[in-house]
């Protein structure tokens, strides 16, 4: 089966409303140019707001089912497409999650992802904000295929994506919010990006999928530091891990790739790493640290 993937890289502005408007909009692009499973980044309906803990950021949340997962069941159910939606979600009062929301082409929330794996670093204070993800990684299939979804730091983890595999997606998408210190780009931008790109291109080679990571782009820069400078270039990458595109650094993208899910089949026999798994001896990986 052939199918059209959208990934929709933009710069965020301060307003809520207005985010939401700018990803319907190029959501739309996206399905007019033959899109059938459409991507939005990390958090697209704010800026960047990790970069420093302030509870009146909590009044960014919003309840799934909510009105962003309305406009976007509305929108799938028009158009005939899938979507992955990336949100803050307020669970219950003091409980909220980063969450993507799966949405079928007929406009039914297929389910929610939870993100599973919280970052607390300099810029990412995440722990501030999220719980961590209490879903397990999941697959849904979806009418053009089946998916996977996980969130940003998490695609640094092969377990997160093996255990997604493993329930047969042919597709990992990575809504995602990365980008560069400024202080430190020079020195370490090249291998930042580097890194970010490799791994995730590796959980394709590993799981013979394709992986669809969306990052945002622009400088974000917060009350009395040098902010964040998203370095776009999301990217499909194919069965082997070969890039089959990727956009630009700092530009407005509506990326949309064509991939044959076939493949995914034709690969996973041809490279059977699934078939020589030694599962009698990988007891260890749930331990913290092995002594």
């Amino acid at each position: 089966m052939k199918v059209k993937l959208g990934l929709l890289q933009h710069a965020c502005v301060a307003d809520p409303a207005a985010n939401l408007e700018k990803t319907l909009a190029l959501a739309a692009r996206a399905a007019d140019a033959g899109a059938q499973i459409i991507c939005t980044q990390e958090l697209f309906r704010s800026q960047y707001f990790c970069q420093n803990e302030d509870h009146a950021n909590f009044a960014l949340a919003e309840t799934i089912p909510g009105p962003s997962t309305e406009a976007f069941q509305k929108l799938a159910k028009e158009r005939g497409v899938v979507f992955v939606a990336s949100l803050f979600e307020k669970r219950a009062s003091g409980l909220y999650h980063n969450t993507a929301v799966v949405i079928d082409a007929d406009g039914s929330l297929l389910g929610v992802y939870r993100k599973m794996h919280i970052p607390d670093d300099p810029l990412f204070y995440e722990k501030f904000y999220f719980t961590p993800g209490d879903t397990g990684f999941r697959a849904w299939q979806t009418k053009f295929g089946r998916i996977g979804v996980l969130v940003c730091w998490d695609q640094w983890y092969p377990e997160g994506a093996r255990l997604t595999a493993l329930q047969g997606a042919e597709i990992l998408f990575y809504p995602t919010a990365i980008g560069w210190h400024p202080s430190e780009k020079s020195e370490y931008g090249e291998r930042q990006h580097g890194a970010w790109e490799t791994i995730q291109r590796s959980h394709g080679v590993a799981n013979g999928c394709y992986v669809a990571a969306v990052n945002r782009i622009g400088l974000e820069t917060p009350i009395g530091g040098d902010g964040l400078e998203f370095w776009g270039q999301s990217f499909v990458s194919g069965t082997s891990g070969e890039i089959l595109a990727k956009a630009s650094v700092d530009a407005e993208e509506v990326l949309v790739v064509p991939v044959d899910l076939q493949k995914v089949d034709t690969t996973r026999t041809h490279w059977p790493f699934l078939r020589d798994r030694r599962i009698d001896a990988y007891g260890d990986l749930t331990r913290r640290f092995i002594d």
